[in-house]
């Protein structure tokens, strides 16, 4: 009788251990599916990411033929595919007067591409619950409460909705030392002026894409954090995702890296900036000032694509990777008008109607992040006003992954 108790609690034991490896093995395999399999950048053939070699390398011949053709100085180009570093190459030059060769670690002026990492600053102080996404400016910046700025969030800020209509980055003159202002110019004083002028239109309402608004949220973040804004930057995004190569302000980049940057009228092509330069604002600012290379900002770029972490970090959580590139903005516009739309406005970052969602900047530098394909895609350049062929570089790279579909 002992012999049968004995087989049956060592059967239900067995039973057991059985069921919790089967549960063991279901969990192993939702996490596979939540989780991307690569979630660090690691350089990989096309065929490894199920793209097509040929056609990325005639995704590259549009920029050696545009360089050839003197439509563009120079570029850094990267396509990475879950977590697969495809492609990344540099054409042309960084200076043409010195015959300085673009290089894959160049160093470029960001410009606007620095909104993306600002607004996930601000993503990264809410998950903290040092801001909320509906508080208003004012609580921070005490300029803000007056009827013309007082009802402006923070998420108003972040989708370009505020109603502000400055229309440069920072008043100018900027302001001078005093005894009153001895550390004059700096961000939070000069968002400060911000508030006085107000918004022109009811926040909430309208769309208009605003240097002053992200400058704004710059300043919150110091305030709110009691750091510089690029410290911050540092320890909370940069470093969390080695991004060694990143900085706000030029002055802490070194210059024989850096790419010069071109403007072209006339079909003439002038040096706008060139290395050693004095900066354009002698502050860091956080509608741009960005300096980074194009293997770091794919890291960023790769962060989000994997839902906020990248190697292990945690950056943002899911939700708020899922709010900064949801079409924040669709809903200020009709039906009828939203048939004409092809991109609307989340966090920090264009997003279209098909999910994909990009930011550019006014020195040339422009990346996009594709989910559905798991597609991170950066063209790079100095060139602005020149022909460069972003548009059709997408579409190749689409149809790199295409090329291999039955």
């Amino acid at each position: 009788m002992w012999h049968d108790r004995r087989y049956l609690l060592r059967r239900q034991t067995e039973l057991r251990i059985a069921k919790f490896i089967v549960i063991a093995s279901l969990l192993v395999a939702l996490t596979a599916a939540i989780v991307p399999a690569q979630s660090l950048l690691q350089y990989g053939t096309p065929a490894e990411a199920g793209m097509s070699e040929a056609v990325l390398k005639a995704g590259v011949s549009l920029f050696t033929e545009a360089v050839a053709a003197d439509d563009l100085r120079g570029a850094v180009l990267l396509v990475a595919r879950n977590g697969k570093v495809v492609l990344h190459e540099a054409v042309g030059f960084r200076s043409k007067e010195e015959a300085l060769p673009m290089q894959k670690d160049t160093l470029f002026r960001m410009a606007s591409n620095t909104k993306p990492v600002i607004a996930t600053a601000i993503l990264i102080l809410a998950e903290a619950g040092k801001l909320r996404l509906d508080d208003n400016a004012r609580r921070f910046i005490p300029t803000f409460d007056n009827y013309r700025a007082g009802q402006i969030k923070i998420r108003h800020l972040l989708s370009h909705t505020s109603g502000l209509r400055i229309p440069t980055i920072f008043m100018m003159p900027l302001m001078q030392k005093s005894a009153e202002h001895p550390d004059a110019p700096g961000l939070v004083l000069e968002v400060s002026r911000f508030g006085t002028i107000g918004s022109d239109e009811v926040p909430g309402t309208t769309y208009s894409y605003s240097n002053p608004g992200f400058n704004t949220l710059g300043a919150i973040v110091e305030i709110v954090s009691g750091q510089p804004l690029d410290q911050f930057l540092k320890a909370r995004i940069y470093d969390p995702l080695g991004m060694s190569d990143s900085c706000n302000h030029e002055s802490k980049a070194p210059p024989q890296r850096m790419a010069s940057v071109y403007d072209r009228r006339q079909a003439q092509w002038t040096r706008r900036w060139k290395p050693g330069d004095p900066p354009d604002y002698p502050f860091v600012r956080a509608s741009g000032g960005m300096i980074s290379t194009a293997w770091d900002y794919a890291k960023f770029c790769q962060m989000f694509l994997n839902g906020g972490t990248y190697d292990g970090r945690k950056i943002l959580k899911p939700e708020s990777v899922e709010a900064a590139t949801s079409p924040q903005t669709r809903s200020l516009y009709s039906e009828e008008t939203r048939r004409t739309m092809t991109d609307f406005y989340g966090y920090g970052w264009a997003v279209s109607t098909k999910g994909v969602y990009s930011h550019g900047g006014s020195d040339g530098t422009f990346a996009w992040v594709d989910p559905a394909g798991k597609i991170i895609g950066l063209v790079f350049t100095q060139s602005p006003g020149g022909r460069i062929p972003v548009e059709q570089f997408q579409k190749v790279v689409a149809a790199a992954v295409k090329e291999l579909k039955p």
